[in-house]
């Protein structure tokens, strides 16, 4: 790849343009700021942007990643504890338990018929489990289902709105480089309009270019198409009022970010309690079922 590069350039082609030769190995944001960069003559700055921009990015997805690497522990190692206690502690279980009978409290009981079905056709419910796990881990990685989930997230209460302030915050900070390695906005508009993936937004997109185009606004578009909360507007408003528009693009987003941040703390240090709590119970409940039957026999024998 980067042989070719250099062949392209030696041979006349703009960097940009060789880029676009490569162009499954660089993304289209990078590919236009350079394009850019060099129609203005300031390349090297346009590079230093989009570096700026690229490790801004990197830092709000590993906040969100960081955020969620303990919940997703905790569930973890819940599932594999209450997947040993469910096939291989509660079968042993229930051979214990085979000639109390109906003298078992009743969800005691039905936790020691899974244990007894699963001692009389152990490789049935395995090759199940696998089946299962397998059906699972192919509807996991396709696309169709990521889309479901994502549709399904952007209606619940709260999750949805942060969902589209963190799209909101991704598309000013990409238009902020672009207007600032000089793209008309216009164009840089039809450019980050990738990066706005919920219909209605992308709607809204489509229409605000086109009033824009029309000469309406930036401030007044993005607030008729739902592109921008009141206070990005009002920050609109300053920008085109200043002509820094590139600075108020940038500003917007981090008030976003900061936003978002903020967030993701509150509902870590409120998520991951209730999950603990949760797999508790669960592990709890599963341990009581089992032992319940040697209490009531104690306090028989008492």
């Amino acid at each position: 790849m980067t042989s070719q590069l250099f062949k392209d350039v030696r041979e006349g082609l703009s960097f940009s343009r060789s880029l676009e030769q490569q162009a499954r190995h660089f993304s289209s944001l990078y590919i236009a700021g350079v394009r850019s960069g060099e129609r203005t003559g300031g390349l090297q700055e346009a590079l230093r942007r989009y570096l700026a921009y690229h490790q801004q990015m990197s830092q709000i997805r590993e906040r969100l990643v960081g955020a969620s690497i303990y919940p997703a522990l905790l569930l973890g190692v819940g599932f594999l504890v209450i997947c040993f206690l469910m096939l291989y502690v509660v079968p042993r279980f229930s051979s214990i338990y085979e000639d109390v009978g109906s003298d078992l409290p009743f969800l005691s009981r039905l936790l020691m018929k899974w244990g007894g079905a699963l001692n009389q056709n152990a490789e049935w419910v395995i090759l199940g489990i696998a089946a299962l796990a397998t059906t699972a881990g192919y509807v996991v990685t396709r696309p169709g289902f990521r889309v479901a989930i994502e549709r399904r997230l952007w209606t619940l209460p709260g999750i949805g709105e942060k969902l589209r302030l963190y799209q909101f915050s991704r598309f000013f900070r990409t238009l902020a480089m672009l207007l600032s390695a000089g793209m008309p906005i216009v164009s840089a508009l039809q450019q980050a309009r990738g990066l706005l993936q919920q219909p209605l937004l992308e709607a809204g997109l489509t229409l605000a270019i086109r009033e824009i185009t029309e000469g309406q606004p930036i401030s007044i578009a993005f607030e008729r198409n739902g592109l921008a909360d009141a206070v990005g507007v009002r920050l609109l408003v300053v920008g085109e009022q200043s002509g820094d528009m590139p600075e108020i693009m940038a500003r917007i987003a981090q008030l976003y970010d900061d936003d978002i941040s903020r967030w993701v703390a509150r509902a870590s240090r409120l998520f991951e309690p209730i999950l603990m709590v949760f797999i508790g119970l669960v592990i709890g409940g599963i341990v009581l079922l089992m032992y319940m039957p040697i209490f009531e026999l104690a306090g028989s024998i008492q």
